[in-house]
């Protein structure tokens, strides 16, 4: 394969649009602050929620009140040290700021001694902001700090109208469809954080290696079509109960979104038959309300995401990485917020895209010369162009913003675009063909198709990428060992001539077929580089059973041919001249998600399956890329 581009469609680099955010981001520094850490006073009180329970608060103030707020509401502990949380609150205070931490409900040193997950954030943080706005320190202006969790309260911040702006990192809103379930990396959030039964003392970094052969013994998804509901849901809700299992589901959810935060838990706690709801609870709520009811979709419930986009008050900076694994939801969230949300909240919304896993770094190739790529991103690491933006909102210059930010790997460098997706980015499709190759050129009448063994026992692993993980390395693996397995069939184009910087999404659309009745298909793009590494960049995953992305869950035929459309989520990657583009396919990635026992549903043990890879002319397999030149003389 040929591909000379034209280069018309790179966009600017940030360097030429602001070289202060672009060193800001580099090197991840801040102003000189105003204070001195001696200057700092730090007060802790109890703020009482609408339902009278005490939540504990650290209020660090600068010598000069009153001043704008930062606010933070996190379940990891107000008074950690770790994450460069604690040292951050005091900088902002040192930099003029009124920084406000407060534990979570039923975590740290806040009432009551059980931690719900999820459920009550929604009101807390809207009583959060209305006891900020009426203290005599607060001036006015209130913004918000924070990722994962920390993101996920901010938009419940968000929707209180005296929000000045709120600065998400590695978070949505739950608008993206995952049609697999996260794995790992639950077991141990839900065993070490907040209070309750059930909870071990061991610090979150090392519960994944406390419980890895419990995590590694388990995992297999093999839940029937349409799961039973509790009996104690079926009594409460006779009226909802009743047609189609797809009219139940929704009219649950409709119920849900309509209820008060006490009436979501006591829900979530008939429905599971829990005294206390883990984030493993949750990611199982898609049995009773359908797959398209993401995880992060009940940080806010809301029964449409247009809705719940308008009902955002305050325009946010989301911050996001190529390798965190909720960038599907955070630029989902970023699209419907353009698209649908309040003009003002659409128009000053701001999107930063770093080469990061989800707090850890990710993108690790050229870090000898780009040693950034090693920092580890955190509250304090990002503290830098977090104030540029607070003192941008309160000026009123957000408009000198760039609308998006986003490194391109293998680049190695930070470039601007006018939205996300990239406006000017195309789409280039390479098929898959005989013999393993991966080409412009579309597939002859007659090739014969690729099989391979999928084995629940034996499933393909997780080698990095985009995982939460204290025990594996997330981000740029080389995961050339794994395409060696027999498990796993591959597809690479020739050395390219000329650089291509791909930047958007990505998707595959896979023929294909299984002698069982459900299954698992994973498909993962790699940089293969002239020393023959392969360099993980992005994958996606599709449960058979849901692929009608939005209807209902169907069991496949077995032997019947299939047309698959699998997101790959997005990257942005120059693969430079020498370089090989390759796609390889599987059917598992554990204990990243949980492996299907291939048998939708039905009782017994784990089956393998055999799985058929169609790429001929009436079933023409392709990888759809964004690219950002134009190919030409292929």
């Amino acid at each position: 394969m040929t591909i000379r581009p034209h280069h018309n469609g790179r966009g600017g680099r940030l360097d030429d649009v602001r070289p202060d955010l672009a060193n800001v981001l580099l090197n991840g520094t801040t102003e000189r602050a105003r204070f001195d850490a001696s200057d700092i006073r730090r007060v802790t009180v109890q703020m009482l929620t609408r339902d009278d329970v005490r939540l504990a608060t650290d209020v660090f103030l600068p010598p000069r009140t009153p001043a704008p707020v930062i606010a933070v509401r996190t379940p990891f502990g107000r008074s950690v040290e770790d994450f460069g949380f604690r040292e951050a609150l005091v900088l902002l205070a040192r930099h003029g700021y009124v920084a406000v931490a407060q534990d979570c409900r039923g975590t740290g040193d806040s009432e009551p001694e059980t931690w719900d997950y999820y459920v009550y954030e929604s009101d807390d943080g809207y009583d959060f902001v209305e006891w900020i706005s009426t203290q005599e320190w607060c001036d006015g202006f209130i913004g918000s700090l924070g990722g994962s969790y920390l993101g996920q309260t901010q938009w419940c911040m968000s929707m209180h109208p005296r929000m000045s702006t709120i600065a998400p990192s590695v978070s949505g809103l739950g608008i993206a469809v995952n049609t697999a379930r996260l794995y790992m990396f639950l077991n141990a959030y839900a065993k070490s954080v907040g209070r309750g039964t059930g909870k071990v003392d061991v610090p979150m970094t090392e519960m994944e290696e406390y419980f890895e052969a419990e995590t590694m013994a388990g995992g297999y998804f093999n839940e029937p079509l349409d799961a039973p509901l509790a009996d104690t849901v079926v009594r409460r809700f006779p009226q909802l109960v009743l047609g189609t299992p797809a009219e139940t589901r929704r009219r649950l959810w409709e119920a849900y979104c309509g209820m008060s935060s006490p009436e979501r838990a006591r829900f979530i706690k008939e429905a599971r038959g829990i005294s206390t709801i883990t984030s493993i609870d949750v990611e199982s709520l898609p049995a009773i309300f359908g797959h398209t009811i993401a995880h992060d979709a009940h940080t806010v419930p809301a029964v449409s995401a247009r809705e719940l986009c308008r009902r955002v008050q305050a325009p946010p900076l989301m911050r996001t990485g190529w390798y965190d694994w909720g960038l599907n939801d955070a630029l989902a969230t970023w699209r419907m917020l353009r698209e649908a949300g309040r003009s003002d909240v659409a128009a000053g919304a701001r999107l930063i895209i770093a080469p990061y896993a989800h707090n850890t770094p990710g993108y690790r190739e050229g870090s000898d010369r780009h040693p950034e790529l090693l920092r580890v991103p955190n509250t304090l690491t990002g503290l830098g162009p977090q104030l540029q933006w607070y003192d941008a909102v309160r000026a009123g210059t957000t408009g000198s913003w760039p609308r998006v930010v986003y490194y391109l790997m293998g680049a190695n460098e930070w470039r601007v675009a006018s939205d996300w997706p990239v406006p000017e980015a195309t789409e280039l499709s390479l098929y898959l063909r005989a013999g393993g190759a991966l080409s412009t050129s579309g597939p002859g009448a007659t090739e014969v198709p690729e099989n391979y063994v999928y084995d629940p026992d034996d499933p393909t692993p997780t080698v990095g990428g985009s995982i939460v993980s204290h025990l594996y390395t997330p981000g740029s693996a080389d995961v050339g060992a794994v395409q060696d397995r027999s498990d796993v069939v591959v597809y690479t184009t020739p050395p390219l001539e000329s650089d291509i910087d791909v930047v958007g999404p990505l998707r595959l659309v896979l023929y294909a077929g299984s002698d069982a009745v459900d299954t698992d298909w994973v498909a993962r793009l790699s940089d293969v580089f002239p020393d023959g590494r392969a360099i993980q960049l992005q994958s996606g995953i599709l449960r058979a059973r849901h692929r009608d992305h939005a209807g209902e869950p169907k069991l496949l035929v077995p032997g019947q041919v299939y047309r698959f459309e699998i997101d790959m989520w997005a990257t942005g990657n120059r693969f430079a001249a020498g370089h090989r583009i390759r796609l390889d396919l599987s059917s598992a990635d554990f204990p990243h998600y949980d492996r299907n026992s291939n048998l939708g549903g039905m009782p017994g043990d784990p089956i393998a399956a055999r799985q058929t890879v169609y790429h001929d002319q009436a079933h023409p397999s392709r990888l759809v890329l964004s690219v950002l030149d134009t190919p030409a003389g292929i």
